[in-house]
Parts: C-alpha cells; sequence; structure tokens
C-alpha cells in the first residue's frame, strides 16, 4: 500500500508515502488535506455543505494526522529494529492511509458538474462488462447499499483480466492493497457521509451520488490505469 499510494490517489492530490519507511524522522515528508476542488456547498441538495465541512476538515483531516503520526512510529520501529512494533503499527497504518487514499479519490470522483452517463472508454467497458450502464449502476448501488456497517462500494479494474469489476471493502480499507483492482469510482457509506442529511435510508444517499458523479475523472483513471 505505502508505494502504491500517490498513483492510486491520482493526479491533482497532495500528500504522497514514502517507499523509503528507514527514513530519519525529521526529513520524512508530512502527508496534507488535499483542497477540495470545489466549495463545500457545491454539492448540494445531493451533500450538503454542513456535511462536507465535517467530512472532509474533520474526518479527512484526521486520518491525515494520525498517518502522519503512526509512519513517525514506523520509522522509529524500523531504526530499532522493533519488528514487535512493526507488526502492532500494521492495522493503524492500514486504516488511516486507507481513509487518505479513499477520501482523496472521492473528493475527486464528484464534482457539481457531474451526473449524467460516461463516455468513451470507460462507456465501451462498462457496456461489456455490465451490459449497460444502468445495469451497473443498478450493481454497484445494491453492492454499496448492503455494506454492513461502514465501508464502501467501489467500480474498480481489474488489471490482469481487463475487465471492470464491482466490489466492497469494510471501514477504509484501500481496494488495490485488498483486492488487487485500481479504484476508479468508490461511494462511502459511513455514516458520516451521509447521516445528518439522509439519515438512516443509505439507499436514497446512493442513488443521487451518481447525480454528481465526476465520469470525467473515473475515465482518466481508467486511461491511467492501463498504462
Amino acid at each position: 500500500m505505502i508505494r502504491s499510494f500517490s498513483r492510486i490517489m491520482g493526479s491533482g492530490v497532495t500528500g504522497r508515502l514514502n517507499s523509503s519507511v528507514a527514513t530519519p524522522v525529521s526529513t520524512r515528508a508530512k502527508h496534507t488535506l488535499p483542497d477540495l476542488p470545489y466549495d463545500y456547498n457545491a454539492l448540494e441538495p445531493v451533500i450538503s455543505a454542513e456535511i462536507m465541512q465535517i467530512h472532509h476538515s474533520k474526518h479527512h483531516a484526521t486520518y491525515v494526522a494520525n498517518l502522519n503520526v503512526a509512519e513517525e512510529k514506523f520509522a522509529e520501529a524500523r531504526a530499532k529494529d522493533d519488528v514487535g512494533a512493526i507488526i502492532a503499527l500494521g492495522p493503524v497504518l492500514k486504516f488511516n492511509g486507507g481513509g487518505h487514499i479513499n477520501h482523496s479519490i472521492f473528493w475527486q470522483n464528484l464534482s457539481p458538474k457531474g451526473g449524467g452517463e460516461p463516455s468513451g472508454e470507460l462507456a465501451e467497458l462498462i457496456k461489456r462488462d455490465f451490459g449497460s450502464f444502468e445495469n451497473m449502476k443498478t450493481r454497484l448501488s445494491a453492492s454499496t447499499v448492503a455494506v454492513q456497517g461502514s465501508g464502501w462500494g467501489w467500480l474498480g479494474y481489474n488489471k490482469i483480466a481487463n475487465r471492470l469489476e464491482i466490489t466492497t471493502c469494510g471501514n477504509q480499507d484501500p481496494l488495490e492493497a485488498t483486492t488487487g483492482l485500481v479504484p476508479l469510482f468508490g461511494i462511502d457509506v459511513w455514516e458520516h457521509a451521509y447521516y445528518l442529511q439522509y439519515k438512516n435510508v443509505r439507499p436514497d444517499y446512493v442513488k443521487n451520488i451518481f447525480n454528481i458523479a465526476n465520469w470525467q475523472d473515473v475515465s482518466t483513471r481508467l486511461a491511467n490505469a492501463k498504462k
């Protein structure tokens, strides 16, 4: 997960994980909270400004802060050859690193000018692999709504099979490190992503998210994954 972090998040996103984990703490670059490419109120009425502000400036910011702390501790443990401490930090790095990766993709996957249907190669692959865009939406929506507890629904690209696939990940598990699929379009179904507005009606939130889906960003991720 560490070496592939910057590639997974895509262009225009700040914050990079260093591949050399033994680098002294004082010289390590810190991850930073990426700026949104739109205002907090830009995705209304699908997602309220209040939710966006809390989700981005509080929740995502916490993942970034905790990831930085965990990486410092990881580097210290490596320097001391403390295998026990290294192992103990694994879940913390996965959770907070995954949270940073997932949210950095999520913000770019959405746009106030989004919605509609994809075009070009993405549209062709969706038709080939799912029969139609509506079929893909139905399957992705059903899988995402069915996530137990907290997690994400994903449209991903299988580089080996050269096909699109739908899957889910629990908690903040990062898609590529967990399944091998390259993340293209993700739907966050942690309650902090929608509860203030949609309460317990997760299906309505998932349905409406397609009205702000940034298919141009998804297409760019597909093109990059196929290089």
